[in-house]
């Protein structure tokens, strides 16, 4: 729970520029997280997150590249963990998980930022991943099977 948890802090504060520890809760409470503030406080810490000026001179949480470095070799264990096979039909990837793990492994794709990737779709034991032409999701096949190695 607490992989997935910083997964999505992670792609928070990559997407939105969140000033405060009561916004970064807002946003984990918004995708179904029941966190408190001492637990994003400990998460902030454990992810080395720093703030950074921004032109309205108000600071941003953003990761270091040492913690984001960190958190995809996270991704990729969790992904290749879950994941049982991966193939391909023209433009999209479809990749087999084991029960109830398509969720984690799923999130854990997004976080790597394929910008071969245009999106992705997540069930109980299965992930779609449309990519932009069939080159492009045969790169993503090769990629994902070099994580499986």
């Amino acid at each position: 729970m607490k992989t997935t948890r910083h997964n999505k802090i992670l792609e928070l504060i990559n997407k939105y520029p969140i000033t405060t520890q009561e916004e970064l809760i807002e946003y984990l409470r918004a995708d179904g997280y029941d966190v408190t503030q001492s637990t994003v406080s400990r998460d902030i810490k454990q992810l080395r997150l720093t703030k950074t000026l921004l032109a309205d001179g108000k600071y941003r949480y953003q990761a270091s590249p040492s913690a984001e470095k960190g958190a995809k070799n996270n991704f990729k264990s969790i992904f290749s963990a879950s994941v049982v096979t991966v193939e391909q039909a023209m433009n999209i990837v479809v990749v087999k998980t084991f029960s109830g793990m398509a969720q984690a492994a799923c999130a854990a794709l997004d976080m790597m930022s394929f910008d071969e990737i245009v999106g992705t779709l997540a069930g109980e034991d299965t992930i779609m991943v449309v990519c932009k032409d069939e080159a492009q999701a045969a790169s993503c096949v090769e990629s994902f099977n070099s994580f499986l190695e």
